[in-house]
């Protein structure tokens, strides 16, 4: 169940729509790569994870690991489940951080209770509203869905499933199949009055009710300089804190070094490690 930077036409189960062709193409397309670090990183800001230790991060409809590299890069640690074998073949040729798990998510999340400190999706569970084969059943795939998805996370964590939609139809099912499952939350709609960059991110709370965040944009034009200012300023105060600029030569030891604590296979460090290449002409 591979995710989508943009809105999903219908054209045949997931699994299908994403061969080997079209999966390359997507992982290569650099709008489609933005976009996804985008939503991936107000997904895990709204997961409300805490700041003091690494999480264990569930990506639903990971595909070629575009948002678990988000989630690598903020520390945390990742399994990923998608129902498209070229996506994840994909993922494997990138050697992404995370596990990988060939899986139809309408079947059920198969981990054990509590194992998650949380679960993201990026463009995905809508494709659970699709009925592509004669044994699907929308309803009861969404809920098989959420309620195995309830039972794997860890008493108050939090699940953030960011969607396109179709109608408001579609949107009352998926949330009534949650609610059904357990779970307490809302829809956070960022840019309610953006035709292009609004989005939709389904956030939902395992045990006690949380306060459901608010919208990005929903503020009025003085707030919203005030909220662009903090952002930036948060963002330099998290490098002072220690974390690396993305792509420098810090940032690539520190991914490298935690490759190496996992057994995979690095090259040594050198001089030239993180260096920038000069133009070939």
């Amino acid at each position: 169940m591979a995710g989508s930077a943009r809105r999903p036409e219908h054209r045949g189960p997931p699994e299908l729509f994403y061969d080997e062709a079209e999966a390359r193409k997507y992982t290569q397309n650099s709008r489609v790569v933005e976009i996804q670090s985008q939503m991936s990183e107000r997904a895990v800001e709204l997961l409300g994870l805490p700041e003091d230790r690494p999480c264990l991060l569930l990506d639903v409809g990971c595909g070629s690991g575009l948002s678990g590299d988000y989630i690598s890069e903020e520390g945390h640690y990742w399994i990923g489940m998608d129902i498209s074998p070229a996506m994840l073949d994909v993922a494997v040729e990138r050697e992404v951080e995370g596990d990988l798990l060939l899986a139809d998510v309408g079947h059920g999340i198969p981990f054990r209770p509590g194992m998650f400190d949380g679960c993201i999706s990026i463009s995905a569970v809508q494709w659970l509203c699709n009925a592509d084969k004669k044994s699907h059943n929308p309803p009861k795939r969404l809920y098989r869905f959420f309620s195995t998805l309830y039972t794997a996370l860890a008493r108050g964590s939090r699940a953030v499933l960011q969607l396109y939609p179709e109608n408001s139809e579609q949107l009352e099912l998926i949330t009534a199949q949650a609610m059904r499952a357990g779970f307490t939350g809302g829809m956070v709609v960022d840019y309610p009055n953006s035709a292009k960059a609004k989005k939709f991110f389904l956030c939902l709370f395992v045990g006690a009710s949380g306060t459901l965040p608010k919208g990005l944009g929903t503020e009025s034009a003085a707030e919203e300089t005030h909220q662009a200012k903090f952002t930036k300023e948060r963002t330099r105060f998290r490098n002072i804190k220690g974390k690396s600029v993305k792509k420098s030569r810090d940032w690539i030891l520190e991914k490298k070094e935690r490759r190496r604590r996992q057994g995979k296979e690095v090259r040594a460090d050198t001089k030239y490690t993180g260096r920038k290449r000069r133009p070939r002409f």
